[in-house]
């Protein structure tokens, strides 16, 4: 009989989201952003104490939001570390702002300060933070490096819902942070993306910019630049059932990198990035071995799912002949042994310790 494939991971949905929905449908509500969007809003904003939060359709478009809000233009520069989902530094290029990469800290894979220090130019106007898989560095650094240079602080924490550092949620230090709720984050709602900020011209700018610029709701006089990056409630009916479940699911991350953890922190040839899982909530498992992809074909064969972690940025077809001849010496290596385990939230601690049996067999 052949074994049920593990995936790497899987969305979890029950019946609280299939009744949602019905009752919805039920109702007078027609789909767009609007009630439901709102309640998911506050939901949000309530769960990382920031004042303000709006939601757009994903999590890229989130962060060209987040660039539009703060008037960065074409031709300015942004600071952001060389590993992370691409779609950090392509947020940037649509608007004609320069990505500018930074090599990260070995410690957290975040990005490395002093090595930003030395890249600053007249031109760079802002700094992304990425909360790489939850885990931060000393965010008040951060804040103070901003302050000192005179940057904006943009917190890409799609990862980092559920992070925290010094009882702070993460996404909350800068002027704007920003989530993803695509389908393998914590919590999902197939697409979507949400922003937060405690300044309430911020808040105001960004509910303009995501409403075509209009004046005001509904009416259409249009004063400054804005587009369609507007909600639906149908996702929000989700999303709300999603965010109900999230201290949960919380909970759960934190057991099942344990459990790993435990499992195989005696291999030698398995490295664990130190993760307080007090503070941290790890979005996805993270391990760091030689030559992962042939530990990922064994794993297949043994119908176990598993994906390598993001290359560097920088070594990215579309990216590399802008760095041909800069030296990221951290962020190669991490690009190059990085690989995600199985890390769905239905994942069991049965199947967690097959995995694990498999990892130990492949090594010895």
């Amino acid at each position: 009989m052949k074994q049920e494939f593990i995936n790497q991971m899987e969305p979890s949905f029950d019946k609280a989201e299939v009744n949602a929905l019905n009752n919805y449908f039920k109702g007078d509500g027609w789909g767009g952003e609007y009630i439901k969007t709102q309640e998911m809003e506050r939901m949000i904003a309530k769960f990382t104490k920031a004042k303000y939060c709006s939601m757009n359709p994903n999590g890229t478009i989130s962060l060209i939001m987040a660039l539009l809000a703060l008037n960065l233009k074409q031709g300015d520069e942004i600071l952001m570390p060389d590993i992370t989902m691409i779609a950090s530094p392509n947020a940037a290029i649509i608007l004609g702002i320069k990505p500018v990469l930074v090599d990260i800290e070995e410690e957290t894979l975040c990005l490395d300060l002093k090595q930003a220090e030395k890249l600053l130019t007249l031109k760079t106007k802002a700094l992304m933070y990425v909360p790489f898989n939850g885990r931060s560095g000393n965010m008040k650094q951060v804040v103070d490096f901003c302050r000192k240079h005179r940057l904006y602080l943009i917190e890409d924490a799609a990862q980092a819902l559920g992070s925290y550092w010094q009882g702070q949620h993460l996404g909350t230090f800068g002027q704007i942070g920003s989530f993803s709720f695509s389908v393998p984050k914590i919590i999902t709602t197939g697409q979507g993306g949400a922003l937060i900020t405690n300044n309430y011209r911020l808040y105001q700018k960004i509910e303009k910019i995501k409403d075509f610029g209009r004046i005001k709701g509904g009416i259409d006089i249009h004063d400054e630049w804005g587009w369609n990056f507007k909600f639906s409630d149908f996702l929000a009916v989700i999303g709300i059932e999603q965010m109900k479940k999230l201290r949960q699911r919380i909970k759960r991350k934190r057991a099942i990198y344990r459990r790993y953890y435990s499992n195989l922190r005696q291999m030698k040839q398995v490295h664990f990035v130190p993760t307080n899982l007090e503070q941290t909530t790890p979005w996805f498992i993270d391990i760091y071995v030689r030559q992962p992809n042939k530990l990922s074909e064994y794993l297949k064969k043994k119908n176990i799912g598993s994906r390598p972690i993001y290359p560097a940025i920088h070594t990215q077809k579309i990216y590399k002949s802008d760095y041909r001849n800069s030296n990221f010496p951290f962020s190669t290596k991490v690009g190059s042994q990085g690989l995600w385990l199985p890390s769905s939230i239905k994942l069991t601690d049965t199947q967690i310790d097959k995995i694990s049996e498999q990892i130990i067999k492949f090594y010895k």
